[in-house]
């Protein structure tokens, strides 16, 4: 799967159908779970979301609101990125970074589009994920591994994590990322990213009252809609009412039914690559878990270093194996299979359980390498972006941010 996903032999999408396919035909997983992935509530996120924003598309209202994010903002490509990272930390600090980045693509879009060429999805995209997923890790339920390693040690009886505990990593990385994406970052991506702009809209180049006059009141009708679905959604979405799968397709029926946006146009417009990507990295996460290979090969790194390890290299392999983790399995699955043999590791050398789980934790939110890393990650496939292209440019970061981590590992965890 590796070699055919680095090579582009074939198509990514094609890749992660066959490796699940491979997973049911081998007998390492049923064929239910190596395919369950697609009814995942995440696949249902990403599929109403993309209907939602392109209804908003089809309405106008995005090249509204992409006039006014331009008219604000400018069409400053460092100070269009600087907004974004601005907006997206503190929502995803405290919301799922995966629903941040659902709710940011279609309103960075429509401001790409209102740009007129001067900024671009390429640009763009891969730094959205990648900084849902930095804020994801601030706060305790910022991100799901976090949620795993404190109940662990709630279970345990033992000293649990501070709700802004883990901003004293956060933080740091935060600042780090802003920095690479207005120097090295900037530089790297025009070199990187050197394939055609994805254009999936023609922006109306009239002034913003001529456009608003121009619409029949039909199209205003369908217009405030689409409005009310998007902030439906948001709401939907803080709320946790219902999962976030269902609050996306309850606002993709409702643009459906009131035909803001055609069942014609979400075929032809939907980003499938996205959607198979997604619901198969499910699969092969489970194919790692399940089978016992995760842990077999977790362990095995583990057992390398022996019993005279100390707990700030513990913590940096242990880091490190997540980080690899992460980049294939999943961050909720990489905390999952990882935070129980940490914590037994802990114990076994009689270090600091806390400190060593949490590690593992803060560890799993730092995958970028990948476009199967995370659902943030995934989602910005839409960006027209290649399987390298994640390795090369959220690969360096990467690295950094995990040099980065286990230098502040003895002064934040104290070990």
């Amino acid at each position: 799967m590796m070699i055919l996903y680095v090579t582009e032999i074939l198509p990514i999408a094609t890749t992660s159908v066959l490796a699940c396919l491979a997973l049911a035909v081998f007998g390492v997983i049923p064929f239910a779970d190596a395919f369950g992935g697609f009814g995942n509530d995440i696949v249902f996120l990403i599929i109403g979301m993309v209907i939602v924003g392109d209804a908003l598309f089809e309405t106008g209202v995005a090249s509204l609101i992409g006039k006014k994010i331009i008219s604000l903002v400018g069409t400053n490509e460092k100070a269009f990125i600087g907004a974004l990272i601005i907006v997206i930390i503190p929502i995803s600090a405290f919301l799922s970074n995966t629903a941040t980045v659902a709710m940011t693509l279609p309103i960075a879009a429509s401001a790409i589009a209102a740009s007129e060429g001067k900024l671009k999805k390429k640009d763009t995209y891969m730094i959205i994920g990648m900084t849902s997923v930095v804020g994801g890790g601030l706060t305790l339920v910022g991100s799901t591994p976090q949620l795993i390693a404190q109940g662990l040690l709630v279970e345990s009886g033992l000293e649990t994590i501070g709700f802004f505990e883990l901003s004293l990593i956060g933080l740091p990385v935060i600042l780090l990322l802003v920095v690479y994406v207005m120097t090295i970052g900037h530089s790297l991506k025009k070199k990187v990213f050197d394939f055609p702009e994805v254009e999936d809209y023609v922006p109306d180049k009239r002034p913003v009252s001529i456009i608003a006059k121009a619409y029949p009141t039909k199209q205003v009708v369908r217009m405030c809609i689409s409005v009310f679905v998007l902030i439906f959604c948001v709401v939907g979405f803080i709320s946790g009412f219902w999962t976030l799968g269902i609050v996306a397709m309850i606002g993709a029926a409702i643009c459906v039914v009131s035909g803001c946006i055609s069942q014609k146009a979400i075929f032809q417009k939907m980003n499938w690559t996205t959607v198979v990507i997604m619901g198969s990295s499910f699969g092969i996460a489970a194919g790692l878990e399940k089978s016992g290979a995760g842990r077999l090969i977790a362990q095995g790194m583990i057992g390398i270093f022996g019993d005279a390890i100390s707990p700030w290299l513990l913590c940096a392999a242990l880091a490190l194996i997540s980080v690899i983790f992460t980049n294939f399995m999943s961050s909720t699955a990489t905390a999952a299979l990882l935070v129980p043999i940490a914590a037994f590791a802990a114990l076994e050398l009689g270090y600091n359980v806390k400190a060593i789980v949490m590690s593992v934790a803060i560890a799993a939110n730092i995958g970028y390498a990948t476009p199967i890393s995370t659902p943030p990650i995934t989602m910005t496939l839409s960006g027209g972006y290649r399987f390298l292209d994640y390795v090369k440019f959220g690969g360096l970061f990467n690295i950094m941010a995990y040099v980065l981590v286990i230098l502040l590992f003895p002064l934040v965890l104290n070990i």
